[in-house]
């Protein structure tokens, strides 16, 4: 990785021609990125779970139904059994790491409370698992045409549907995917 390319708070737009299952068609929140490898969180993957369900999981009470509701993530292949909330930053709870200073994540239970009980913060995005890269993974990728990147928006991010954030996130770029082919080929 060169100086110029951290990709920390920015989009990772899979291309159409991306056929891995873990990423086809998915737009991942760089939370970190550095010479040792990067980390994201995949933004439109919703599981069958809500809030509720995790937080009867975890045997943490249940506050305000209706903030019990909130989606669950899949937010990548590696370490699925792990929670991340990605939340805008009003204040910090155990575990927060800023990654701007409008974006933080979480990984302990106290933010579940608050979100669970209207004291979370104002926005917020709960996902089971990350997306992992090794040290020049990404690079290698992105040399192969795998995905496009651009500067990531607070309203793609947490206000639209998970089904508009793919092509809204490219959008950000001038792109329209469904003008791209899914097909390589050789001249």
């Amino acid at each position: 990785m060169n100086s110029g390319t951290n990709l920390t708070n920015h989009f990772l737009i899979a291309m159409p021609g991306l056929q891995d299952g873990n990423f086809f068609h998915t737009v991942t929140y760089i939370c970190e990125h550095s010479a040792e490898g990067a980390m994201g969180i995949v933004l439109n993957r919703p599981s069958d779970l809500q809030l509720f369900d995790l937080l009867a999981q975890l045997e943490i009470d249940k506050g305000i139904p209706e903030k019990c509701q909130q989606p669950i993530y899949i937010g990548g292949p590696v370490q699925i059994d792990r929670g991340f909330v990605l939340h805008s930053q009003e204040k910090e709870w155990e575990s927060t790491i800023a990654i701007t200073d409008q974006i933080g994540i979480t990984t302990s239970r106290d933010i579940l409370q608050s979100i669970a009980t209207g004291e979370g913060p104002e926005k917020s995005l709960i996902a089971l698992g990350y997306a992992g890269w090794a040290a020049g993974q990404l690079e290698t990728e992105l040399k192969a045409n795998a995905w496009l990147n651009g500067p990531a928006d607070l309203y793609s991010l947490f206000d639209l549907p998970a089904d508009r954030r793919w092509d809204a996130a490219a959008r950000l770029l001038g792109v329209d995917l469904s003008l791209l082919s899914g097909e390589t080929g050789h001249a």
